[in-house]
């Protein structure tokens, strides 16, 4: 029976904004479950295709995967509850360890794959993982990792781990997962994931997400937008440890849609990708639209089968651009690691609301509002700091009592983004609150990047900041103030620079490291002696700064 023709049960909660939809599905309330549904429902139909290696699974083959997967990490001595980090790229090793894990209780901590061994240790060493799951290229930095970390207990081949099923999955023993290691059926609270994100005041923190968690995205992609159906192909571009492929993969079991899953974004092939796999749907974000209206425009533009793109932050001076150019409609959406999917335009709103920039209205399992600085909800068109509220946020940060405390005041979530609400309900996003830097669409924690450049012998104090980017949307400057070094050798400004970038690169993620240099004799401070960041990043901050990526200074 296809999905659509599922009832699709919502218990109304009086409160705030109107009524509120759990987004619960009957006969569904874990992640296993949901793999053994979409196995009996679509069978043998195509449910996953992996561009890079040319695999195609079915949904069948999903089912018997992640059991396989799951036998040979419980023997492995996994068990629910375990913290199990995961280094792997968009390939099948990703998909198939996070759904194996799930259906034995345990907690996947996806990690960047461009994080170098300090991150990929401060990640490993906070969420307390026993197991470091790695594919073959990633397997040195997982084992860096696990000599720095005292929690990690075994470094598994992931690779390896599948070899038997990839050779020939018809003769692989998939018999049944033992009851004793497999997540209860009635888990729905069960956490699934602890998903670290960049924060804007220290470290990255883990977002505590359970099974309800995915499963609400999925029911409103069916039930809200973009009505995800059985005849859907969707694409997959992001890195599987971000949570927008993660949230394709479970809204189209939900649905019985194909996914396609690319390596990457390659914006020049983009759209041939597209039209080769049939795709009707996409979701993107970042510096993705600009990229793609740079391309040369060719005469199969409009020759596709996508239906709705959904997308975060479209410029609003290129939206209707956007449109015209492929002849597809695209969608404004907003969602959090820590929330999910949370406010979308649906269709009968779409063409009066392109290029306004307007976020559209809450999803069905959301409540959303805009407060003043006193918590009081603002007047129409007053900007404020956006809240939301209902089914499927996460459940807090993980060891980090304090800013789960912050975060939520009587179960409505700071969003850290300033908003507004039209008279017809409709909202907008306004700017940020939060000090971060968000580049190319990655969050940067000032303050793990500040403490990297610290670690150079010849660096007494170190402060990034965010300076505007026509591309990248912001970029990272960083100010250093140089310790004394030894007479004996001498170095230039460039040099040393040239140092502490080298240093920095090898120890964080390429998108971490700054652009924009300058060595100064000394930091402005405030009465509490933290560094006056907001005297760093004014008009003329880039000026007298070295530049690592032209290899040259700003005049």
């Amino acid at each position: 029976m296809a999905l659509q023709q599922v009832a699709l049960q919502q218990v109304e909660l009086h409160a705030g904004a109107g009524l509120v939809s759990d987004a619960r599905i009957p006969g569904l309330e874990n992640l296993g479950q949901l793999i053994c549904r979409a196995a009996d429902t679509w069978g043998d139909r195509v449910a996953w295709r992996f561009d890079a290696t040319g695999e195609a699974l079915s949904f069948t083959q999903i089912e018997q995967v992640t059991r396989y997967l799951a036998t040979r990490l419980a023997a492995a001595g996994i068990r629910s509850g375990d913290h199990v980090a995961v280094l792997a790229t968009n390939t099948l090793e990703f998909p198939a360890t996070w759904l194996a894990l799930t259906r034995l209780g345990a907690v996947i901590v996806p990690l960047n794959v461009n994080y170098r061994t300090t991150d990929a240790s401060h990640v490993v060493q906070h969420a307390g993982a026993t197991t470091v799951l790695a594919i073959d290229a990633l397997l040195p930095l997982a084992h860096a990792v696990a000599e720095r970390c005292p929690t990690v207990q075994r470094v598994l081949p992931l690779t390896r781990l599948l070899a038997d099923w990839r050779a020939d999955p018809e003769s692989v023993d998939t018999a049944n997962i033992d009851p004793a290691v497999e997540l209860d059926a009635a888990a729905r609270d069960h956490t699934a994931n602890i998903q670290y994100t960049s924060g804007t005041t220290g470290k990255p923190k883990g977002c505590i997400l359970g099974h309800d968690y995915w499963l609400s995205i999925a029911y409103t992609m069916v039930h809200d937008f973009p009505h995800l159906t059985d005849t859907d192909v969707m694409l997959t571009v992001q890195p599987f440890h971000y949570i927008d492929p993660q949230w394709n993969v479970v809204s189209a079991l939900l649905a019985g849609a194909e996914l396609v899953i690319l390596d990457r974004f390659h914006p020049s092939t983009f759209w041939q990708q597209v039209r080769s796999y049939s795709v009707t749907y996409f979701y993107c974000l970042g510096l993705m639209p600009t990229l793609l209206l740079k391309m040369p425009a060719s005469a199969d533009d409009t020759h596709n089968r996508v239906r709705a793109v959904q997308a975060s932050a479209i410029p609003t001076a290129l939206h209707r651009a956007l449109e015209e150019r492929w002849g597809v409609p695209w969608f404004e959406a907003y969602g959090m690691t820590e929330t999910g999917a949370d406010l979308y335009v649906d269709a009968p709103e779409h063409d009066e609301l392109v290029g306004s920039g307007s976020m559209g209205r809450p999803r069905s399992h959301r409540e959303a509002r805009v407060v003043d600085a006193a918590g009081h909800p603002s007047a129409p068109d007053a900007v404020g700091q956006l809240q939301l509220r209902g089914a499927g946020l996460m459940r807090g940060y993980f060891a980090d009592p304090a800013a789960t405390e912050k975060a939520f005041t009587d179960g409505w979530f700071h969003t850290g983004d300033l908003a507004s609400i039209d008279s017809a309900g409709r909202i907008y996003y306004r700017g940020r609150t939060k000090d971060m830097i968000r580049r190319s669409g990655e969050n940067i924690s000032a303050i793990e990047v500040e403490e990297v450049l610290g670690l150079h012998p010849r660096i007494e104090l170190a402060a990034v900041v965010a300076v505007p980017d026509e591309l990248r949307g912001e970029e990272v400057l960083a100010y250093l103030v140089a310790a004394p070094g030894p007479a004996e050798i001498p170095e230039t400004a460039e040099e040393l620079i040239e140092s502490v970038r080298a240093g920095c690169a090898a120890e964080l993620a390429y998108f971490k490291v700054p652009r924009f240099w300058r060595l100064v004799a000394d930091l402005p401070r405030t009465v509490s002696e933290r560094v006056a960041k907001h005297e760093l990043a004014g008009p003329g901050a880039l000026t007298g700064v070295w530049d690592a990526q032209e290899h040259r200074w700003h005049g």
